[in-house]
């Protein structure tokens, strides 16, 4: 949900939004949007603490940005995108995913190899394919884990991805 201003109740948000994987979204002016919240309680509740969810995961980027290698960093970000598709097969560029972990091309691509190099994922051009999440987990040790144990305290479980 985005922009998580409408529920702070402030009139501007400095940022822009975009799918950054294929899937399904919907649309609905923020007046609109008020206006529920103004309505009804529980949908104002969900959305209050998916705020304070997205707070927490935006703080463990940053965190992580500055204690983990880029390989671990590489791990953690493939596994959100895993939490968040169906399936293993994640459509992503070396490009796209240089800009997200904020990194050189070449940094990733060496950072797949890793990752390839220990049969936790399968990289072609344009996809990643996680071949054993639970490994995948594992390496990338306690950069994975701590905002989707906050998010499912404050929003329920989610569906889980098949441990392969």
């Amino acid at each position: 949900m985005c922009p998580v201003s409408a529920i702070l109740d402030v009139d501007a948000d400095p940022f822009s939004v975009h799918m950054q994987m294929q899937g399904q979204a919907y649309r609905i002016p923020v007046a609109d949007l008020k206006a529920v919240l103004v309505e009804d309680r529980e949908v104002h509740r969900l959305l209050a603490r998916y705020t304070q969810a997205l707070a927490v995961q935006q703080a463990y980027t940053a965190l992580s940005n500055a204690v983990h290698h880029i390989d671990e960093r590489l791990a953690r970000w493939i596994l959100m995108c895993h939490d968040r598709v169906d399936g293993s097969d994640i459509s992503l560029t070396h490009e796209f995913m240089s800009i997200m972990l904020a990194v050189r091309r070449p940094s990733v691509t060496t950072a797949l190899h890793v990752l390839e190099g220990k049969k936790l994922i399968y990289s072609e051009r344009g996809v990643v394919s996680v071949r054993n999440r639970a490994g995948l987990e594992a390496f990338a040790r306690d950069a994975y884990g701590e905002c989707e144990k906050e998010y499912e305290r404050l929003i329920g479980a989610v569906v889980s991805q098949p441990v392969t």
